[in-house]
């Protein structure tokens, strides 16, 4: 039997600028999010165009890559893996994240000016 990872690949534009943040002396972590769209024919033979929201993290060289190349608008390939986390609010309401935590970012087209 093979082995199983957890592991995702996405091809989609960025919907925000990536973040970045600094935590300590220089941990450095990019956070954005990247849409990808499914198409499929609905009951009349219309295609409908159905778009889905991606959050993505990435830490250190990739967050730095993150950075450096990519912008709102910009389409990227994203390569991580799934993970799910939990926080609780001021309120004591537990609210619950899905994210990719990139490892690999392949961007499309001309590196973004800056």
């Amino acid at each position: 039997m093979t082995i199983l990872r957890n592991s995702v690949n996405l091809i989609g534009h960025l919907g925000n600028d990536p973040e970045m943040k600094t935590f300590g002396e220089n941990r450095r972590m990019a956070r954005f999010s990247i849409a990808t769209n499914d198409y499929y024919n609905d009951s009349e033979g219309k295609r409908v165009t159905e778009t889905q929201w991606h959050n993505i993290v990435a830490w250190g060289k990739t967050a730095e890559v993150a950075e450096k190349l990519l912008n709102k608008g910009r389409e990227a390939a994203i390569q991580g893996k799934l993970v799910n986390r939990s926080y609780d609010d001021k309120e004591g309401n537990k609210h619950y994240i899905t994210e990719v935590i990139a490892n690999e970012i392949l961007v499309f087209g001309n590196s973004k000016d800056k």
